[in-house]
């Protein structure tokens, strides 16, 4: 199947197949961002903390520490857009974020550890940020599907989950111990990952031209503009409520995707029980565009949020009440299915309720609210695991966080 055929060299938009074509090339950026840079880090997290004698508390740091550096990027974001184009922003937070990945697997003590993943967390959000704005721009040349494109771009994330799940268990099979490097096959893990991030660059790089043209279309629709329409600008008080709703978000997905492997482990899960329900959790995430694309299209407020943090709230809590493995299985294709579809819907709902000039401002607004979520979440679950409720009270308390984010999404009416 053919990623990306190019968009005619012409000043009419690309047709809706081309459109998705792109989209699934932008894809690869959501891959790099989220899917490998940020959640990899689950599936690596407990042969590191066996073999550098983490506890649950500076594990859970890890991932704190790279939600900071998200947070970091994100509010960067906006001072960056007055200078560099989203473009250039994307692929070099690419390469960047494949540096800095490859770097994390020379270092064995914590701090070196945690400056690599704050230098990637940086990345990684310049990367997501800009990529959610060419998918906003892409889609809005499509009225009436654009939640179908978005949910494409943001289902990239899924794409980087599987190839993490396909890559790390194998690592041993395509170096053996003798030959690694390091004695930890985490490192190499590491390396690999960094390099499959490389191909990936390059690919976005080859269609940068395409991901511009798209930018140059959409600063002539915004030229267009009526003056009524374009002094429309965003203000967080209008959007409080699915920001407070989305925050809660980033609190309680989080410590989900930092430690259901490891409860897993603790659970006794086999290896190809646990490389199933991940491979399984990323591929519900590459089919969820198409699942909720009308709910994005359809609601203007903050319904889609609202409904999509419950269920995610729900599919948390089935691993913190059973071990029982098809519920594991469910858990894990219930989280895929709905997780990046709710940063898709925040994505779908500036789109829904500002002007194209004021897209970059909000979608960084809501960036930067997802990442302060994030930075609170790993740590408080990692404290609370290591007390006696162990992991599985740590994932309740992130399923009432989801929970409360839904009923405070629910307020958030259309402007």
């Amino acid at each position: 199947m053919s990623l990306s055929p190019d968009v005619a060299p012409s000043k009419k938009p690309p047709t809706f197949t081309q459109s998705i074509a792109l989209a699934m090339v932008l894809a690869l950026g959501a891959a790099i961002s989220l899917g490998v840079t940020r959640f990899s880090y689950g599936l690596l997290l407990p042969a590191m903390r066996s073999d550098l004698g983490w506890s649950y508390t500076l594990a859970g740091a890890m991932n704190t520490i790279n939600a900071l550096g998200y947070l970091l990027g994100a509010l960067s974001m906006p001072r960056l857009l007055k200078r560099f184009d989203a473009v250039q922003i994307l692929l070099f937070g690419s390469a960047a974020a494949s540096l800095f990945m490859g770097l994390t697997g020379f270092f064995t003590d914590a701090e070196p550890l945690l400056v690599q993943r704050l230098l990637a967390g940086i990345a990684s959000a310049w990367v997501f940020v800009a990529g959610g704005l060419l998918a906003a721009q892409l889609g809005a040349q499509h009225a009436g599907r654009s939640g179908l494109i978005l949910g494409v771009y943001y289902g990239g994330v899924g794409l980087g989950i599987v190839f993490s799940t396909l890559l790390v268990p194998s690592v041993d099979y395509f170096v053996p111990p003798k030959l690694h490097v390091w004695p930890q096959s985490w490192a190499v893990a590491w390396w690999f990952l960094a390099l499959g991030c490389v191909l990936a660059t390059l690919v976005l790089m080859v269609k940068g031209h395409a991901f511009k043209r798209i930018a140059s279309q959409s600063k002539a629709v915004n030229a267009a503009t009526n003056t009524a329409q374009a002094s429309r600008v965003f203000h967080w008080r209008a959007f409080a409520y699915a920001l407070a709703g989305y925050g809660m978000f980033g609190v309680g997905y989080i410590g989900y995707m930092t430690f259901v492997i490891a409860l897993l482990r603790e659970q006794s899960a086999s290896t190809t029980t646990i490389t199933v329900f991940y491979a399984m959790l990323g591929l519900a995430v590459m089919a969820s565009s198409r699942l909720w694309a009308g709910l994005l299209d359809k609601y203007k407020g903050g319904q889609a949020l609202a409904f999509l943090n419950f269920l995610l709230g729900c599919a948390i809590v089935i691993p913190a009440v059973t071990a029982w493995q098809p519920a594991l299985v469910f858990s894990g294709v219930l989280f895929g299915g709905v997780f990046l579809s709710v940063v898709a819907s925040t994505t779908a709902l500036v789109r829904h309720n500002l002007p194209p000039t004021a897209w970059a401002a909000g979608i960084s607004a809501f960036t930067v609210v997802f990442a302060a979520g994030q930075i609170v979440g790993p740590t408080m679950v990692g404290w609370i695991a290591d007390g006696a409720g162990g992991l599985a009270r740590g994932l309740l308390i992130s399923a009432f966080a989801l929970w409360l984010g839904a009923l405070l999404a629910w307020r958030q009416k259309p402007l």
